[in-house]
């Protein structure tokens, strides 16, 4: 069965007092609302709150921390920089590699993702690698093929063990910060697509148990039609994430 994944990408938001109380309002609304244990939340704040974070967090089965990026080298002159050795000396369990807002301010290219990817995993990080595509490439038709592409360069080179690490988050890019959402049918046919290219490179039974989160202005008023979706495993939460209620009301979507 695939894990269900409801994960908060807070961005480059909440002062130290404000994220610890965010979190700490998480986890009494997990606790209160008894989630199905089925469910995992992943929380991704800036770096900086990671460390405070996961103490606020300790003993927590159903919460995890993400960090938001990961530089591709283990350690070295690179300042300013966090390596993936030490993300997960720090316990953490996630990375966010790929988001659109890394790819297009940042000019991450998938070669650089590719070589992020293995960084991560080598440290027994599991990835969120994120996809999708821009309003151009959905109005020409290609969209398909292109976000096909990005999962070939970023993440074909590994071996089948490797790839059952791998969360798959699906980012329309026309929907985030827009408004905008990806209708149901959208969502489905992208996510649907996207599965059986995994499956045609690494077989049905990898890509039956890969979890393909939707990212496109996913909230409360909208996820329990898009969760119902087949190939639908969850959401990656930008805004709604930084209100505890939204994000758990999110979170009993499924």
């Amino acid at each position: 069965m695939r894990l269900k994944i409801v994960a908060g990408n807070w961005k480059m938001n909440m002062l130290k007092e404000g994220g610890e109380n965010l979190a700490s309002e998480i986890v009494k609304l997990v606790s209160e609302h008894k989630l199905d244990n089925s469910i995992k939340l992943i929380l991704s704040p800036p770096a900086i709150h990671l460390a405070n974070l996961s103490s606020i967090l300790d003993g927590q089965t159903q919460v995890s921390l993400a960090a938001q990026n990961v530089h591709q080298e283990l350690k070295g002159a690179f300042t300013g920089e966090i390596s993936a050795s030490i993300l997960a000396s720090f316990g953490l369990e996630y990375v966010i590699i790929g988001h659109s807002e890394r790819r297009q301010y940042f000019s991450e290219s998938d070669q650089l993702l590719a070589q992020k990817v293995k960084a991560a995993l080598e440290q027994n990080l599991q990835v969120i690698f994120c996809c999708g595509e821009g309003l151009e490439v959905r109005q020409a038709g290609n969209h398909l093929a292109y976000v096909s592409k990005q999962l070939t360069n970023g993440l074909f080179d590994l071996p089948k063990e490797s790839f059952e690490k791998i969360t798959i988050a699906y980012e329309p890019i026309w929907a985030i910060g827009t408004g905008e959402t990806a209708s149901p049918e959208q969502a489905q046919e992208m996510h649907a697509h996207l599965r059986k290219h995994i499956a045609a490179k690494y077989g049905n039974d990898i890509a039956e148990n890969t979890s393909i989160l939707y990212g496109g202005s996913c909230k409360p008023s909208n996820a329990k039609e898009l969760f119902a979706c087949a190939d639908v495993d969850g959401g990656l939460i930008g805004g709604a994430s930084l209100k505890a209620k939204d994000f758990i009301a999110i979170a009993q979507s499924f």
